[in-house]
């Protein structure tokens, strides 16, 4: 946790915390549709355009018994395999707020507008490639329309429909151990779709475990409340750069919603060219060159009972 009351103890759990999440979180980045960010803060704050400052946990935290921090993760590429379809993924943005408690166990503050930017990733092949050739007539007649990509484009949009879950923060030192939890769904965009298509449910998602590859690189700084770097500001920032980050050991379910009233044609054509359903290790996520910034107050403990207040407070004077 990042309780600090020496600048070598923030040092060395700032450290320890950061590659945890660092390392998790960049997962959660999988796939996403970009939007604009709500704000572009100042300085060290930079990267946490989205930091959910302002929520009841958040702001709860009193720095002694829950710690309030800031998390950011980035990665520019990768891709997910899922079934016999992968797709490649492309730029990618999650922030949440994250509050260590004193027992050991964190809890996981998503933005109002959730936790999870990021640039659509077009699927291979179209929809030549999920679900054509196909013996079912109506789907046959589909098929023959495909000539014109932009019929047959499709895009993959990953959403979160939960929050994460089974966060271990031992796991981000080491290798080869689920840190986090995350389920999500995948949308499928295409005209011949539908608006509801779908690989995933909220009540049924696609659960990534992910675990690290690689240990990522490590720089710190310390900054002012509105961003401006100094050795003396109470705030302190972990940078985590060149990490890659893996799970194989997700299952996925079968595509439902999609097609324009065919009764399932289409979620069956889909799910017998990609192989859905897709047991636990038959599907794979990487992304590549993973960002990770996390930000905190140096000594939350000087703060208490108002940590969470006050982190807020530094979080808005750099959007000012």
């Amino acid at each position: 946790m990042m309780r600090f009351s020496l600048r070598a103890t923030a040092a060395t759990t700032a450290a320890t915390t950061a590659t945890v999440l660092g390392t998790a979180l960049g997962v959660f980045a999988s796939m996403g549709t970009a939007t604009a960010a709500a704000a572009v803060p100042n300085g060290e704050w930079a990267p946490f355009t989205r930091c959910p400052v302002d929520a009841p946990a958040m702001l709860a935290a009193d720095g002694l018994d829950r710690t309030p921090q800031c998390v950011v993760s980035t990665s520019p590429n990768g891709s997910i395999k899922l079934g016999r379809t992968t797709v490649p993924t492309g730029r990618t943005n999650l922030q949440i707020g994250v509050v260590q408690n004193s027992d050991g166990t964190s809890s996981v503050v998503a933005p109002p507008g959730g936790a999870l930017i990021a640039d659509s990733a077009t699927v291979p092949g179209g929809l030549l490639g999920l679900m054509c050739p196909s013996d079912i007539p109506a789907i046959s007649d589909i098929c023959e329309q495909l000539s014109d990509s932009t019929l047959n484009k499709i895009t993959a949009t990953v959403e979160s429909v939960g929050t994460p879950y089974d966060f271990d923060q031992t796991a981000g030192i080491v290798t080869d151990k689920p840190i986090v939890a995350i389920p999500v769904r995948i949308h499928l965009k295409n005209p011949f779709l539908g608006s509801k298509c779908y690989i995933g449910t909220a009540a049924k998602p696609v659960v990534l475990r992910p675990e690290n590859l690689q240990f990522p690189e490590f720089g710190m700084s310390f900054f002012r409340g509105d961003g401006t770097v100094a050795e003396d500001g109470e705030m302190s920032r972990v940078n985590l750069t060149g990490a890659a980050q893996n799970d194989s050991t997700f299952a996925v379910p079968g595509a439902s919603g999609c097609g324009l009233g065919l009764l399932g044609l289409i979620d069956a054509a889909v799910n017998a060219k990609t192989g859905l359903p897709s047991a636990a290790g038959k599907n794979t996520l990487t992304l590549n060159n993973a960002q990770t910034h996390l930000a905190g107050l140096t000594a939350p403990g000087t703060f208490a009972p108002d940590a969470g207040k006050r982190l807020a407070e530094n979080w808005h004077s750099a959007v000012g």
